[in-house]
């Protein structure tokens, strides 16, 4: 009997987390790009979009949208700048369901230039990153990506950094936009589970009389990305970032592994996402050497950028021998 309500009571705590509402956001590609200043091939980016497809997962993020005024040539891959000519190449027509998108920074996009009418492109949506400061850009952004047929979204950028008024100031702005969700971002790895509560009910309070949705965008210094996107989803957020492996900037990201194996949802499957990080992304790591380390660590306990951890981790890869007592030394001015 024991074992027997041990089970029941296991198949019913597995539904606890089951929302059909829910959107999840494959950025594989694009956070990843930034450890390998987007250089992927072709074939990598191809065997993620088969892998997104076959898991059912509702989005994925292909790269940026970035200026290309005074480009070096060759220092960035193709995903920088996702072309139209650059999407097509790996997805055809996108026949599917999944929904493509990409990310365009306020102030470093010609977005009257590079982003076509909806009709004219194989993208579905447009999400804009904003800093605090530069949300009068984010918002004719947006404005300009939804009048010509985008989905939208924002990601407010380091919102670990913001003061309570100014944030309070922002959301109001944000929340009258055409934007389809606002994003919790937790860009230097640097949120305990408290402050995603907070941040989540704050901005609900701001999104829901428009009608608005929230979503988390998380990274793993301290180890508790995806602890924090499940106490996202417990506060109501419903579009949920993740890259598979967590491959992504510096300490990297939800794993989507990990988020897809917690839904429950019938409509996601796992099995292609296992398979992609065995045998095509696992195998980067000693190249790319994005995840939880030291460095990262102490960045995200300070809630610094993570840029100089990925130098001190970006030595290692030319053979120097890195001295994490000295690097938290340097970061806390222990010196």
């Amino acid at each position: 009997m024991k074992n027997a309500k041990s089970t029941k009571d296991n198949a019913t705590s597995r539904w606890l987390s089951y929302r059909p509402e829910i959107k999840v956001v494959d950025c594989t590609i694009r956070d990843g790009g930034l450890m390998n200043n987007h250089h992927f091939a072709d074939q990598t980016v191809k065997l993620v979009y088969d892998t997104c497809v076959a898991a059912g997962v509702d989005y994925m993020e292909l790269g940026y949208k970035a200026s290309r005024k005074g480009i070096k040539a060759g220092e960035h891959g193709d995903w920088k700048y996702c072309t139209e000519e650059t999407l097509r190449r790996i997805v055809g027509d996108n026949p599917g369901s999944l929904k493509l998108c990409v990310m365009a920074d306020a102030e470093r996009c010609d977005y009257h230039d590079d982003i076509p009418p909806k009709k004219d492109s194989v993208l579905d949506m447009i999400r804009v990153a904003t800093y605090i400061h530069q949300i009068p850009t984010a918002l004719d952004m947006v404005k300009h990506a939804h009048d010509q047929g985008y989905e939208t979204t924002v990601n407010l950028m380091a919102a670990s950094t913001i003061p309570d008024a100014e944030l309070n100031e922002g959301l109001e702005m944000l929340a009258k936009s055409e934007a389809k969700a606002i994003y919790v971002v937790d860009s230097f790895g640097a949120f305990y589970s408290e402050r995603v509560h907070e941040l989540v009910k704050k901005y609900l309070g701001y999104c829901q009389s428009s009608g608005k949705e929230v979503g988390v965008h998380m990274h793993n210094n301290l180890q508790l990305a995806f602890a924090n996107t499940i106490e996202g989803i417990i506060e109501g957020a419903n579009f949920l970032d993740a890259t598979i492996a967590g491959l992504g900037r510096g300490a990297g990201n939800c794993p989507m592994e990990l988020l897809l194996a917690f839904l429950h949802n019938p409509k996601y499957e796992l099995r292609p996402v296992l398979d992609c990080v065995q045998n095509h992304i696992e195998p980067m790591r000693a190249k790319l050497l994005w995840g939880y380390d030291l460095p990262y660590l102490l960045t995200g306990m300070l809630n610094q950028h993570p840029r100089t951890a990925i130098k001190f981790k970006e030595a290692e890869l030319k053979g120097e021998k890195g001295d994490i007592l000295k690097f938290h030394d340097t970061v806390t001015d222990q010196e």
